[in-house]
């Protein structure tokens, strides 16, 4: 994907999460977000965290969607630390570093 798409996903995703309160990543996880988004079409899996970080020389985009979050958790917690497993993770597959 170029960078531009990946900036166009990106900004969709800031616009529609920061509407619904959505919280910043942490800066080792990239530019990214997460979010409780309730309204439709996002009802079915309302829990969603997206990043977008450099792995090697390359841009890359994840994003997250959970149905729900077990009763008594701290959703945009667990959402953060999903995304960090699953960047490093993908830096695993790829043989690359996340964030580098």
């Amino acid at each position: 994907m170029s960078r531009d798409h990946l900036d166009f996903l990106m900004n969709d995703r800031r616009q529609v999460y920061a509407t619904h309160g959505g919280v910043t990543l942490p800066k080792d996880l990239g530019d990214g977000l997460a979010a409780y988004v309730q309204s439709a079409p996002f009802a079915n899996q309302p829990y969603r965290v997206s990043a977008k970080f450099h792995c090697g020389s390359k841009e890359r985009l994840i994003d997250i969607y959970l149905p729900q979050v077990t009763k008594g958790r701290d959703a945009i917690k667990d959402m953060t630390e999903l995304m960090r497993i699953a960047q490093k993770r993908y830096g695993h597959l790829y043989n690359c570093t996340p964030g580098k």
